[in-house]
């Protein structure tokens, strides 16, 4: 009896065991939930009801979610099942749960139930839900869809300072192929659309081999602007099965000349996606990736709308989820001139160099080139591999924006130089220095001698900004100092972002930040040494001639509040910007000065010649920069500097160049 008592419990402990480790309909949804956030749809189809796999196949299911839930962009999926108190009844029970998103239309969350049965699954009692299309979104039924409408925003555009396009909205010509029509001479069409687009014949069969295209289907081939399709259209629309449609496009009309300084919105590339991700890109967005387009991306940035509704089978809206309105970018107008610019770009189009137009007194940027250039509309319009590949192997470099690089400013440098010697008190200006060929402090310096061009015996200040002496400034700042010089680098600005809303490289005396040694001071006073400066910086280093003294900020974008800025007040006194002034007349007026050949009459400039040599080592003659700045004095409204690379006659290769400029005003 004992024994049989023993038995009953036993058993009675493991029905009662076997009890609790049978899975509630609790236990179940928490874990349908987890998949669901986790959006695995193909595991979440193993736990619906037999009466609802017997509708909804498994590959119909999961392509059901994605395709909703790939079209309404759907992120931030949380999904919860609310504790119920409520009990089983006739093996069923229903339980609430709450489901949050974030759409393309915004924010999208609702609360539902979700009926779970009890049946009998591979011999064994399972809860499983009784799956609905309210699931999904809230009011959905069988046979309704989910409709995304997508609402069109519009780009910023960017203009110049009286409102001239530099980047637009506007329209291209798309030429493409109708392939029924196109393969009767398959050959020979081909080979001659190839030398009409410049692109190869593999890349015409990758566009006609995709696995969309239909025989009677246009397919796009190359989009271009407007008036590169014009000039050609004759001999396009000669190739049998050639179409050319009008499509909309972000358009430069200003073409190579703006390039550098516009940029160019064209598809994201993973670096950006992954630099900006969580901003509301994907793989199918485009942005501006170089230049002003992409420097005011947020600002110009259009963000589509959208409107989410359910449709019923008949086709009408049977409710609105979820919209959003869409949200234009906004215009940015610069202070370029873009005449200015192409005057710019048309002096150095066939060199490899730079020119920087600002407007002395206010700092507005009038223009900003680098050559040699590219055409930015194919970039937006979608560059072939052929043309990709011949500007990215092209040695001059076309996609490098060399303005807002840093540079040894050779002696354009002096200005600084002079400046520090006028305000200091150990030198007499009028003293003149008997100078030899050349120079150095003792014979520490070993081999290294600094040399200079002029052939003046007996120099004074104005002499040697007129001829550009080396030895002069080299023997004057090495007399003044290590310390005086640093501090007075860091009086213009040297090694600190400049204050402009564009990528520019910082400006550096030294690749150091410092001056280690007498022989590098020497050398570094009359801009060569590891002095390093981008072109706009030198730009606001000469505005101070005719701002007492104060170097302006450079501005880029119009705005009718802000009145002019100095970056840099007292770099030099008043008396010392005058004296320089003058002396860099003497420039171009003295029939010594390096630049004389830039003196226009009725027009008094003020200008200081440079000549970087990039060279290794003492004695070495390696290629040469050279440079000019110039600004009008009397009533000063155009500063100019400009550098070409690799030039055969020094500065004056460039100061030509310079001066028509200011011939053309």
């Amino acid at each position: 009896m004992k024994k049989l008592s023993l038995f009953c419990l036993m058993m009675l402990i493991m029905i009662i065991a076997g009890c609790s480790n049978e899975e509630t309909a609790s236990d179940r949804f928490e874990q349908y939930v987890k998949l669901w956030n986790d959006q695995k749809f193909e595991d979440m189809y193993s736990y619906l009801s037999q009466e609802a796999k017997k509708d909804l196949t498994k590959d119909e299911f999961v392509a059901r979610y994605q395709n909703i839930y790939g079209g309404a962009e759907v992120k931030k999926l949380k999904v919860k099942a609310i504790k119920s108190e409520g009990k089983p009844e006739n093996n069923e029970i229903s339980l609430p749960f709450e489901v949050s998103m974030d759409t393309a239309a915004g924010k999208v969350s609702f609360k539902e139930n979700a009926l779970w049965v009890e049946e009998k699954v591979d011999d064994k009692n399972k809860w499983s839900v009784s799956w609905k299309p309210s699931m999904i979104f809230e009011g959905m039924t069988d046979g309704d869809e989910v409709s995304v409408k997508t609402l069109r925003a519009e780009r910023g555009e960017i203009t110049d300072r009286s409102g001239s396009y530099l980047a637009q909205n506007g329209n291209a010509s798309q030429v493409g192929i109708v392939p029924v029509k196109f393969k009767a001479k398959m050959d020979e069409n081909k080979e001659s659309l190839s030398k009409l687009l410049n692109i190869s014949t593999e890349e015409i069969d990758k566009a006609l081999n995709a696995s969309w295209v239909k025989e009677d289907q246009f397919v796009p081939i190359k989009t271009m602007t407007e008036d590169e399709a014009l000039k050609g259209e004759e001999q396009l629309l000669g190739i049998e099965g050639v179409q050319i449609n009008n499509v909309s496009a972000r358009v430069y009309p200003c073409a190579e000349a703006c390039a550098h300084l516009v940029g160019y919105v064209a598809p994201v590339t993973a670096e950006f996606l992954k630099q900006h991700k969580g901003e509301g890109y994907n793989s199918q967005s485009s942005a501006g990736l170089i230049g002003i387009e992409a420097q005011y991306e947020e600002t110009l940035r259009a963000k589509d709308g959208a409107v989410i509704s359910i449709v019923g089978s008949d086709g009408n809206v049977k409710k609105e989820i979820a919209s959003k309105e869409a949200e234009n970018g906004k215009n940015v107008q610069l202070t370029v001139d873009v005449a200015m610019q192409k005057k710019l770009y048309e002096q150095v189009k066939d060199e490899k160099g730079l020119g920087v137009a600002i407007h002395p007194t206010t700092g507005d940027v009038l223009g900003m080139v680098s050559a040699p250039s590219f055409n930015p509309n194919h970039f937006s319009l979608g560059i072939t591999s052929t043309e990709y590949s011949k500007l990215s192997n092209d040695a001059a470099k076309p996609l490098l924006n060399r303005f807002n690089k840093t540079y040894s400013p050779g002696s354009t440098f002096k200005l600084l130089s002079a400046a520090l010697i006028a305000d200091s008190e150990k030198f007499d200006l009028n003293e003149k220095r008997t100078i030899g060929d050349k120079w150095q402090k003792d014979s520490s310096w070993g081999d290294f001698y600094v040399t200079r061009v002029g052939n003046q015996p007996n120099v004074n200040f104005r002499d040697a900004l007129v001829t550009s002496d080396n030895i002069y400034f080299a023997q004057a700042i090495t007399e003044l100092g290590v310390k005086a010089f640093e501090q007075g680098s860091k009086k213009f600005g040297f090694n600190e972002k400049l204050p402009i809303e564009f990528p520019f490289q910082t400006s550096k005396i030294s690749q150091s930040n410092s001056i280690d040694s007498e022989l590098l001071l020497a050398n570094s006073a009359y801009g060569q040494g590891e002095v390093q400066i981008s072109p706009l910086h030198l730009a606001s280093v000469y505005s101070s001639i005719v701002n007492d003294g104060n170097m302006i900020k450079p501005k880029l974008v119009m705005n009718e509040e802000t009145e002019p800025e100095f970056w840099k007040e007292d770099v030099m006194s008043s008396e010392a910007a005058l004296k320089i002034k003058e002396s860099l007349i003497g420039v171009i007026e003295d029939p010594n000065g390096t630049a004389k050949e830039a003196k226009i009459s009725n027009l008094t400039l003020a200008g200081k010649t440079g000549t970087a040599e990039l060279k290794l080592s003492q004695g070495e003659k390696g290629k040469e920069n050279g440079w000019f700045v110039a600004v009008d004095t009397e009533s000063p409204h155009l500063l100019v500097a400009m550098m070409v690379e690799d030039v055969k006659k020094g500065s004056h290769d460039v100061t030509p160049k310079v001066k028509n400029i200011f011939s053309q005003k």
